[in-house]
This record gives C-alpha cells, structure tokens and sequence, in this order.
C-alpha cells in the first residue's frame, strides 16, 4: 500500500469501489486498479496530483454531473489534473486502472521532453477520450504482476512510456499567466547543461550558483521555483538515471558506475539507489538485460 498521500486514490478507497491491485511504482507514481459496482457519486476537489484514467470494462453509466451525455466505454480515457474539480454519477458495475502521478514528475517531462519552463504548461483537462497507443500501453500494464521486482520494474517502464506520450499529445502552454520569479530561460538551460556535463564531479549549489552569478540562497530558491525540488535533489535523481542506463547499456561493475555517476562509492550507489527504486542495482541489470 503507498505510504505517499494520493487524494483521488484515498477517495476511491473511502467509496464502495475495491480496489483490485496497487503499487507506488516510485515516489512520485502510483498505480491502482478499481473494480465498482454500486450507484451514487464521487466527487474530487484540487487532489494536488494529476490522474490518468482508463476504462478496461463497463463505464456505460458513468457521466460527469455536468456532462450527463457524455459516457464512459471501455477503452476510453479520462485526463483529471492536479487542480481539477469534478462531479461524478456512477452507476452500472466497471474496471479502470489509474495512473497518478506528481506534479514534481510533471515538471520533470516538461523540461526534457518541452525545453521549458515547467510553470508555464499545464496538463489538459479530458473527459473520455480515445487514444490507441496509450490505451495498448496501459493493457500492457495490467498484464504485469506489481507484486515481483521484473514485474514492478516493467510496469515503471511503461507507465513512463505512457505518461511521455501523454505529456507530448494532452498538455498545453498556459496562456493569459505570467510565470514569475525562478530562472530566466536561458539560466535554466545553462544550469542544467553544467550537471550534466559535471555529474561525475563534486558538484555544489555553490558552484553552480557562481556559474549564474547568484549568491547560494537565492539560487537555490530560484531553481527549486523553477524545476519544483531543490538543487541537490535534482542532481540526485540525474546521477541514479545514469546510473540506470549504465546498469542496463554495460557490464561496468557497481564500483565504476558509482564513480562515472558522481556517487562517493559504490555502497553509497547502492543505498540510493535501493531507496529510490525498491530494488537492489544488481536486480535492475538483471531486468534490464533480459535475464
């Protein structure tokens, strides 16, 4: 069970609805299967998490309190950002699986898939929607056992595969809002190219605050107004994907790829990258490679 607080997920888990199966694919991803068969209404107020949700049977008697001729079938999807607020009546019996997913992750695909300014995308609101690729990707998904370390590691795969795919045909640039504060365009880009380019070094904030100019304080307040999460948490997490794609590309001992990821050893590797992702480094490569 997540220990990470999800407010649509809670609310379902309050309702008639069961909840099938369930795994926080990581800290900032969850997934969730639901099986109602009840009559009555649910309703979902700001949850502060965004929401996939995809219909594999039923849904013929379930309609937004607003938009009452407009109804789910399986195979369609529902898109519920983090700010939303909507009014459902449920009737008839249905199964939907959930993706719900962080706006820290959100940020996180707009700047590598987008090359902007997180805060000025927004995830569109969608009510019962099509969409082939996503919907073959999301019945993948449910054929996988979230119980086992391949299991859960392919499911986090997938689920990514989906929400890329998803940032790149269902968000939008905000318009009529004035992103304010944070890092200019160019400061962003540049501050981002230099972790790359120094993962395997000792980076600092302080270092990296002396490449813009700015003072340690306001730098860090600026990046983390910028990307959501602080300096040192987003070097973390860019040094473990790395360490990923090594783990998977090479056969570099646990050592080497510590040392090539800017990680002070390989037990310090190991600890992250267990606490990060559930699974022990050496677990990941079996995965990875197909064993």
């Amino acid at each position: 069970m997540p220990t990470t607080v999800r407010p649509v997920f809670e609310t379902l888990r309050h309702s008639p609805a069961r909840l099938v199966r369930s795994s926080l694919l990581d800290a900032d991803l969850h997934a969730a299967m639901w099986h109602r068969q009840d009559l009555g209404n649910t309703v979902y107020h700001h949850p502060g998490h965004h929401t996939l949700s995809f219909y594999l049977d039923g849904g013929f008697d379930i309609c937004r309190r607003n938009q009452p001729d407009l109804r789910g079938a399986p195979g369609k999807f529902c898109i519920l950002p983090a700010q939303h607020e909507s009014d459902w009546l449920v009737g008839g019996e249905s199964r939907f699986l959930h993706l719900y997913f962080s706006q820290t992750l959100f940020d996180e695909f707009a700047i590598h898939l987008f090359d902007c300014e997180p805060r000025g995308r927004e995830l569109l609101e969608r009510t019962y929607i099509d969409d082939p690729y996503m919907a073959q990707l999301c019945r993948q998904l449910i054929t996988l056992d979230w119980t086992v370390q391949d299991g859960m590691l392919s499911a986090h795969a997938i689920a990514h595969e989906t929400l890329a795919h998803l940032m790149l045909t269902q968000t939008g640039r905000l318009r009529h809002v004035a992103v304010k504060g944070g890092l200019a365009s160019q400061q962003r880009r540049r501050v981002l190219e230099l972790i790359e380019a120094e993962l395997d070094g000792p980076l600092t904030v302080a270092a990296l605050a002396t490449e813009l100019g700015l003072s340690q304080y306001h730098f860090a307040r600026m990046f983390k107004t910028s990307l959501g999460v602080a300096p040192h948490t987003w070097i973390c997490r860019r040094r473990l994907l790395r360490a990923r794609t090594a783990l998977s590309a090479s056969n570099l001992s646990l050592a080497d790829i510590a040392a090539a990821c800017g990680f002070s050893s390989a037990s310090h590797l190991a600890n992250r990258f267990r606490s990060a992702h559930g699974v022990t480094a050496g677990q990941y490569r079996h995965w990875a490679k197909g064993g």
